[in-house]
């Protein structure tokens, strides 16, 4: 039998469970309110838990905003690698990283805003969101593309980095777009006329 007052220490899936409760409200948060007008007891408001509790496992709201960014990053890019194992033609792995680029953000509004227009708030965010997880997701392009010029698929007189660089602009967009429209449309399909546009300018003649 325990001793009476001890407390039983946190289990690692009650930890796990309550950085992803942070994360989801956090992303709620910004996308409504705005990154700078959030506070991070909106958050902890949001998760239903106390203000105190969020500083246990984050710093800042700074740290907060990077971790949803890192977190989702590190999801997609592991989700893709695991997709793209599964096909042989480079022309069907550049579609289905597009496919799943605006699937899961077409999925998922809130995330979208954040990745779209709260990251992008300041040139030191920028700049490190850049130099993190989003060179690893160019660099599965590229080598997507290398791949294929390898294989005569692909136009060789080009720069594999430079097409990655595009094709991710291009999804890029379309998920901006989608965000600002007032109209109301599926995400998704516009993976299919990226890559009519995208690959009428890299397949080999």
């Amino acid at each position: 039998m325990a001793k009476a007052g001890r407390k039983s220490s946190p289990t690692k899936s009650n930890v796990s469970d309550k950085y992803t409760a942070i994360l989801r409200s956090a992303t709620k948060v910004f996308a409504r309110k705005g990154f700078f007008n959030s506070k991070v007891s909106d958050i902890a408001a949001k998760a239903g838990i106390a203000d105190g509790t969020v500083y246990l496992y984050f710093k800042s709201k700074d740290e907060i905003l990077h971790s949803i960014f890192d977190r989702a990053m590190a999801e997609f890019i592991t989700e893709g690698r695991q997709e793209l194992e599964k096909l042989d033609d480079p022309l069907e792995k550049l579609h289905k990283i597009s496919s799943l680029h605006l699937d899961r953000l077409g999925s998922d509004r809130d995330l979208a805003i954040v990745f779209q227009i709260e990251l992008r708030g300041s040139t030191k965010f920028m700049q490190e969101f850049s130099a993190a997880g989003f060179a690893e997701y160019l660099d599965v392009i590229r080598s997507t593309v290398e791949e294929g010029q390898k294989s005569g698929v692909f136009r060789t007189d080009i720069k594999a980095v430079i097409c990655a660089k595009i094709l991710y602009g291009s999804l890029d967009e379309m998920v901006t777009n989608w965000i600002l429209s007032k109209r109301s449309y599926p995400l998704a399909p516009m993976a299919d006329e990226v890559m009519k546009i995208f690959l009428g300018g890299i397949l080999a003649k």
